[in-house]
């Protein structure tokens, strides 16, 4: 094979990479190894390849090759990290990010990367470490700096804090991330002071940069025609469309599966503190936001129109399996429970595919909801862009509760819903409550959720709040902003009727 051929054969399997085409990539690649087996990236490609397949033993193995072949490539181990992070395999990332670090002593980006994955995991002494080398490099690395004032108020150094990330932003940090998540941050710590229109004016800010960095109607569009159809396909089914379901998918044609759960409801309603207090239970497994649904279960249940029961089981029988393995051993024999805020939208998709599955919503103030979605800084998608504006997060506010109070509307599957503020007045009151819905009795292991959070890694953006005990003080939290929130207030004005605030 020529070198042009061979530049050709790359170039076409890397398009079905970027193209998210990988059963159509993984041949190509398995080619490209046997014919470049000394090509350390194209190991490195393949390995991306096999995992997005979810065949993680075929990816190690190509990651593990390309290591060996280039074992001082400080970038390669750094991008492999990411891979494992991706993975939600922490250690594996830790140790490709030392890696990287070790291959290049100067290396900023290894060392950050090692910083933000030990902070997530709550080891904020090593993260410190991590920062502390990158500084030593470059006192003025923007990432370095801004890491070390997150450190800060997770510590709550809160003066130490703000005086970090102010000399920060009076440098005018050339970094991206950096620009806008200093902004950010620094509203964080305005809120905690009570400086309510400081905080607010850099919230501002920060989003208007991020609209410079991302095609953001372009998102919003994409977002407002899944919505619309999401909603036009709720509201027209008939109240006994379970009872419809059934007799094509009925109990007897179903494979056995784990017990299953599913806790749902809009973002920032309480559900990682739910999903904490009930996975502290020794019978019950919660997972935090797992990739099962979005990335497995939805994408093959729109493959094909055909819902027979041998397809509705391997659909099941797919997802389930992705839900084990990202728990592991502490799976056997509990409870499953998959928390997913944002699928709340899917429920049809959920209850087609699994009948016996039950639901536990969590609701929160529509207004605190909607002030708290504001101040978050994560990556924006479709979903997240409606979080600019409290009139886009009204909207989304309403297109997925619309959603629920329809659904709950349907015979014959059992719900509950479950409020964070009786959460935070009574913890063992209300996650009796719940827990018992699930089938299971109240532990004493739940009342100190926060312990064994300390020692886990979540995924969720408010991963930080549930390694502390119950706190109360963000509740009615939005008076406070009531002049900010004002346009959003008439759209939300329905719900909060509806859920009783």
């Amino acid at each position: 094979m020529t070198p042009a051929q061979l530049q050709q054969r790359l170039s076409e399997a890397r398009q079905l990479l970027l193209a998210q085409n990988f059963s159509k990539a993984l041949p190509l690649y398995e080619k490209l190894t046997r014919d470049c087996p000394d090509a350390a990236v194209i190991w490195f490609e393949y390995g991306n390849v096999a995992s997005r397949l979810r065949r993680p033993e075929q990816a190690e193995a190509a990651w593990r090759k390309a290591l060996e072949l280039e074992p001082r490539n400080a970038e390669l181990a750094g991008l492999i990290g990411h891979q494992y992070q991706g993975l939600r395999r922490p250690a594996e990332a830790r140790a490709c990010f030392a890696r990287a670090a070790a291959a290049d002593r100067r290396g900023i980006n290894p060392r950050i990367s090692l910083a933000v994955l030990l902070e997530q995991n709550h080891q904020l002494q090593s993260a410190r470490e991590a920062v502390a080398e990158c500084l030593a490099i470059d006192p003025r690395d923007d990432q370095a700096r801004y890491f070390a004032a997150v450190l800060d108020r997770r510590e709550n150094l809160i003066e130490a804090a703000e005086r970090r990330l102010r000399e920060l932003l009076a440098s005018e940090p050339r970094h991206p991330y950096v620009r806008y998540a200093a902004r950010y941050e620094l509203a964080q710590v305005m809120d905690r002071t009570g400086r309510v229109e400081e905080a607010m004016a850099l919230l501002s800010e920060a989003k208007q940069i991020v609209r410079t960095l991302t095609d953001t109607a372009a998102l919003v569009r994409g977002y407002d025609q899944a919505a619309e159809a999401a909603r036009r396909f709720t509201l027209s089914q008939p109240k006994g469309i379970l009872r419809d379901w059934d007799r094509y998918f009925p109990l007897d044609r179903r494979e056995p599966i784990p017990a299953l759960a599913f806790l749902g409801g809009h973002p920032r309603s309480g559900t990682t503190l739910l999903e904490q207090v009930l996975d502290a239970h020794p019978g019950m497994a919660a997972l935090d936001e797992p990739s099962a649904f979005v990335e497995i279960l939805q994408p093959a249940f729109y493959q094909s129109r055909d819902l027979s029961s041998p397809r509705l089981n391997d659909l099941r029988r797919a997802y389930i399996q992705e839900l084990l393995r990202e728990l592991g051993p502490r799976a056997e024999g509990k409870l499953l429970i998959d928390k997913n805020p944002s699928p709340t939208a899917r429920l049809p998709l959920w209850l087609r595919v699994f009948p016996e599955l039950r639901v536990l919503i969590a609701l929160r103030d529509p207004r605190d909801v909607v002030l708290s979605c504001y101040f978050q800084n994560i990556p924006l998608n479709p979903t997240n862009v409606n979080f600019l504006s409290f009139e886009r997060l009204a909207k989304h506010y309403g297109d997925l509760m619309d959603i629920w109070l329809a659904v709950r509307e349907w015979e014959g599957f059992a719900w509950m819903e479950t409020h964070y503020e009786d959460t935070v007045a009574n913890l063992e009151q209300e996650g009796r409550r719940v827990t018992e819905f699930l089938g299971k009795t109240w532990h004493p292991d739940q009342a100190q959720f926060h312990e064994k959070s300390r020692q886990k890694q979540f995924y969720s953006p408010t991963y930080q709040d549930v390694t502390r005990p119950i706190y109360a003080r963000s509740i009615a939290r939005w008076q406070a902003y009531e002049k900010y929130l004002a346009p959003a207030l008439p759209q939300l004005e329905r719900y909060c009727r509806e859920f009783g605030y």
